[in-house]
């Protein structure tokens, strides 16, 4: 639910951000302040939502969203948007970047034994990036209904009082700590630092996604190639379905490869295929290169939370997913207002080189990294 309204947004919010006669800039900027917003509630909630229950927090997110699609449909100044995207759930890229993300994956890890959770992660992340890339191909239904762009926040609306309904209903269980009455579970120091120095990596990886969220791709399509909504997003779409399917090559590749080795060599080549993307000299050969990147560049998530909760106890699992899931958010942050004024400045898509050198950078430091990590804690499955 969550992703399909996410991925929708992601097409629609830069569309309506344009037609309110808003900047490459203003819009990159708004997408910084999304993401800055996310990257404080998620790191709040992971280190200190031992106090509150798994459902509290998850029936206040849905409060949450059903607020900002109430509140995005009169807005149209800049700076009242831009308070919405920090305090609000505006979503310019299709993956999870909120508070609901720790908590599930968490609870996931909880309930899973260790040599399925890889697969069990990967089809989760399937199920949100195919529900993601439905909804980016429904962007262009308020058009052809004649609905207002702004309208499509109401979808905001009905979201949260599904996604309440279905969190009320579901098991979402407890920390071990917080069962026991021990407070709020937080990192040991056995595990802070490997933890520390994995998510100082994504802290580049996310800063060079930040360049190519999806919002920003959409954009960048629509002042490249003049693409109107409904051809961005039947793109979009395509980028969306090839990504979610390799969600599921994941776990066989990272069964003969290890982890590590499977992020970073399916990664790698991906972040290639962005870079080369800008010096397309047509449409066509810069969405070819754009569908193989996309082939390639999930391939990594399902590992990285396989890693992440492989290196600490059941107790810490929520911390840990949640401090390396700021990355995604706040490390990213700085880079859309980046890229907006690169899009003011030029068309040509240096966004997409910068971020894709950015990831590619990440790739060859992990490997280093991880290597050493696999060698310091005798865990082979690294590799």
């Amino acid at each position: 639910m969550r992703a399909f309204a996410d991925g929708l947004v992601s097409v629609v919010l830069p569309a309506h951000l344009l037609a309110l006669g808003m900047s490459a800039f203003e819009i990159g900027a708004i997408f910084t302040a999304t993401l800055v917003g996310a990257a404080i509630v998620t790191l709040g909630i992971g280190l200190y939502g031992g106090a509150w229950s798994r459902r509290a927090i998850a029936l206040w997110g849905c409060v949450a969203i059903a607020l900002t699609g109430a509140a995005m449909v009169p807005a149209e100044s800049f700076w009242l948007i831009l308070l919405l995207a920090v305090v609000g759930t505006l979503n310019p890229s299709v993956g999870d970047v909120g508070m609901f993300l720790p908590m599930e994956q968490a609870r996931l890890a909880d309930i899973v034994e260790n040599d399925r959770r890889t697969t069990v992660f990967a089809r989760y992340s399937l199920v949100g990036a195919l529900a993601g890339a439905a909804g980016t191909l429904s962007a262009p239904v308020p058009e052809m209904l004649g609905i207002a762009l702004r309208f499509t926040f109401l979808l905001y609306i009905a979201v949260a009082v599904v996604l309440a309904a279905i969190y009320s209903a579901v098991p979402l269980g407890e920390p071990p700590a917080r069962a026991a009455g021990a407070g709020a579970p937080a990192l040991s120091a056995q595990s802070r630092r490997p933890i520390l120095i994995l998510t100082s990596l994504f802290c580049l990886d996310a800063f060079g996604g930040g360049f190519v969220l999806q919002s920003l791709l959409a954009l960048w399509l629509f002042d490249r190639f003049d693409l109107s909504v409904a051809d961005a997003a039947r793109a979009l779409f395509v980028m969306g379905v090839l990504g979610a399917f390799s969600h599921l090559a994941a776990p066989w590749v990272a069964r003969r490869l290890g982890i590590i080795n499977t992020m970073v060599f399916t990664h790698l080549p991906a972040n290639l295929f962005l870079m080369a993307t800008p010096f397309a000299p047509t449409l066509e050969i810069a969405l070819v290169l754009l569908f193989l990147r996309s082939a390639l560049s999930s391939m990594d998530v399902a590992p990285r939370t396989s890693l992440i909760v492989l290196l600490v106890p059941p107790h810490e699992r929520a911390a840990a997913t949640s401090v390396a899931a700021v990355p995604r958010s706040l490390a990213a942050a700085g880079a859309p207002v980046v890229a907006g004024a690169l899009l003011a400045a030029t068309p040509f898509g240096w966004s997409l080189v910068v971020g894709g050198a950015l990831k590619a950078l990440y790739d060859v430091l992990l490997l280093v990294a991880g290597r050493r990590l696999a060698r310091e804690r005798g865990v082979r499955d690294f590799r």
